[in-house]
């Protein structure tokens, strides 16, 4: 089945942060798979309307609307990780959001595809103790893909989610080699012409890592990346704050006017 009316919408990895940069430009998933549905399909348009830092509650007010305005016949859904990290985290809440959302999408016409979260605590030591609320979001999400029809792509199930060489230095954010396995593991999900399940292949093993320099490298994540994140959510801050969508209307992906970030590795 060819799309040719795509809308992401969603949050920073939807946005695309660490696949790119401030300069650049952010590339992300969601363009990358862009890139492979408009290989197959001439009239193809895109719009990307994610923002960074942005909650479920808010993607439902501020992107669904106006994604439904553009009268997509594909849509993509990530929402709900900057919810779980929170303090109060209301699981049933940010469910219903985002089952608001596939509803009213699906109802639409338009093809749904959403996805389920991995294991944060393995990517994030300190972390370790979301892992019971991820597990149970996830579930939610699939029930509610499975009332909605939507695709599910199952991120939590593969070993390969969590490994850190797809992430980038703040962890939160995939960096390019993960925004590429997202993409292609999305396609796959869409049944993409000449995608398979290759997204999900291990990378080979990491040496061992040494006691003291893994407590090292801890601390200074934990410096450099949580400790300013702490500080902008107890000031009530985000990321997104002034920020717009990159891509707010359907718009053609032309060779001679590529996406942000391309250029960047691909694999």
């Amino acid at each position: 089945m060819s799309h040719r009316r795509y809308v992401a919408i969603g949050d920073s990895q939807t946005e695309g942060l660490n696949d790119g940069d401030e300069q650049t430009g952010y590339r992300g998933w969601a363009d990358r798979l862009a890139e492979l549905l408009a290989a197959h399909e001439p009239e193809f348009r895109y719009a990307n309307l994610a923002v960074r830092g942005r909650l479920t509650a808010q993607i439902r007010a501020e992107q669904a609307p106006a994604a439904l305005a553009l009268e997509p016949d594909l849509v993509s859904v990530m929402a709900g990780m900057n919810d779980l990290v929170q303090p109060g985290f209301d699981a049933a809440a940010v469910t219903a959001d985002l089952e608001a959302m596939l509803a009213a999408f699906s109802a639409s016409g338009a093809r749904v595809v959403t996805f389920t979260f991995p294991d944060v605590g393995r990517v994030i030591p300190l972390a370790r103790r979301l892992r019971p609320r991820v597990m149970d979001f996830n579930e939610r999400i699939r029930a509610a893909a499975r009332r909605h029809d939507a695709v599910l792509v199952e991120t939590f199930e593969h070993e390969v989610t969590c490994d850190p060489r797809l992430y980038g230095a703040d962890r939160l954010h995939l960096g390019p080699d993960g925004h590429a396995r997202l993409a292609a593991a999305t396609a796959h999900a869409l049944g993409v012409p000449g995608s398979d399940a290759s997204w999900a292949d291990p990378l080979p093993p990491l040496p061992p890592a040494v006691p003291w320099a893994r407590a090292r490298t801890e601390l200074t994540w934990a410096a450099s990346f949580f400790g300013p994140w702490m500080v902008r959510r107890l000031r009530g801050r985000s990321s997104g704050d002034g920020r717009s969508a990159k891509r707010p209307q359907l718009q053609p992906l032309h060779p001679t006017h590529p996406l942000p970030g391309d250029g960047l590795r691909t694999s």
